[in-house]
């Protein structure tokens, strides 16, 4: 899975965007929770990594 596909998948679950330093960062209304997200658009999320945010 590209990092895009992991933002659209986190924002139409209900997570918000918030544009942090070097990460994006993700927060959901229901959860205080904190999902870091790398801003590599066209790479693919390393295996472990996108098992965690899952």
């Amino acid at each position: 899975m590209k990092y895009s596909e992991l933002y659209c998948l986190l924002e139409r679950n209900g997570w918000v965007r918030d544009e942090g330093g070097r990460h994006a960062k993700y927060t959901h209304p229901n959860s205080k929770a904190l999902i870091p997200a790398g801003r590599h658009k066209s790479e693919e999320v390393p295996k472990g990594t996108l098992h965690k945010i899952l």
